[in-house]
């Protein structure tokens, strides 16, 4: 182990030899589910959804990196693009939950204001998104100075990640138990419709991608706690377990669990259009139980 002069232990890019065949295996992985992401996404006009695509694909760096560990600039992309993929996926999963309490008519039972929702998390995206992007980019600079301080910024994005992903896993599952208790008029239609799926499978994708994603920052969180002497970033088995295998499963749930199965249509845009209040509609009022 690399040692400096005042005793200290040195950053080094990789603790190990990045492994060429796990890196192709994963890119044709992503390549393949981002493909067909953007297949739906283009086949069901969910354009919304393209933040999510955009967020499948990061690991050609890694494969890069197999015969030149010591380039700083093929660490810090494949560094940055791995962090903020992520934070991608969850935007897509905040905008999805809005447009789907739009689209049930159930802003009431929210326990945010669906015109704040989504605003709210994907600010807290977009700061966590920032700080790992810097992060990532001081590292880049290949001073030790530089890329500890790097480090640090990138833990304090993966904090602000973890947070606002954990308030918003609440705040869906409160809405959750309030529309079981009290289902809208749109939610009964949409139960009864046996033949296409229902806005609760929908919801279903949502957990099991935020679970995931959750799974997954808190690890990164642990990773570059530990330092770059820690032991979770000096092997890199646990880089494709907990992160690049979370990943690839995140995105395999929200192809299966699609938003475009509810979240299309016509109705659906006339309900999230900002004057949707001002268009012709008979609205089924509920009682709104809280927990």
């Amino acid at each position: 182990m690399a040692t400096n002069q005042e005793g200290g232990v040195d950053f080094v890019l990789y603790r190990y030899t990045p492994s060429l065949v796990a890196a192709i295996i994963f890119i044709v992985l992503f390549v393949l589910t981002t493909a067909f992401h953007l297949y739906q996404v283009i086949r069901t006009r969910s354009w919304y959804f393209l933040i999510f695509v955009a967020g499948g694909a990061c690991y050609i760096c890694r494969a890069l990196a197999h015969n030149d560990k010591q380039n700083i600039p093929i660490y810090s992309v494949g560094t940055i693009m791995i962090l903020l993929a992520p934070p991608l996926y969850a935007a897509s999963i905040y905008m999805t939950l809005g447009r789907l309490i739009m689209h049930l008519d159930a802003e009431r039972l929210s326990v945010v204001p669906v015109k704040w929702l989504t605003a709210i998390f994907v600010t807290g995206d977009v700061i966590a998104f920032l700080m790992q992007a810097a992060g990532g980019g001081i590292m880049s600079s290949g001073t030790i100075s530089a890329m500890n301080t790097g480090e640090s910024i990138t833990i304090g994005g993966l904090a602000v990640q973890l947070v606002f992903f954990s308030i918003f896993i609440i705040a869906s599952t409160i809405f959750h138990y309030r529309i079981r208790q009290n289902p809208t008029e749109e939610s009964s239609k949409e139960q009864s419709r046996s033949s296409r799926a229902t806005w609760e499978v929908v919801m279903s994708g949502l957990y099991i991608a935020s679970i995931l994603i959750l799974i997954r920052s808190i690890f990164r969180l642990i990773e570059y706690a530990q330092g770059n002497d820690g032991y979770l970033i000096s092997h890199e088995a646990f880089l494709y377990v907990f992160d690049s295998m979370l990943m690839f499963f995140t995105m395999v749930a929200m192809s299966i669990f699609h938003p475009s199965k509810v979240l299309s249509g016509p109705a659906t845009a006339r309900r999230a259009s900002p004057n949707a209040e001002l268009l012709p509609t008979t609205r089924h009022k509920t009682h709104i139980s809280t927990v």
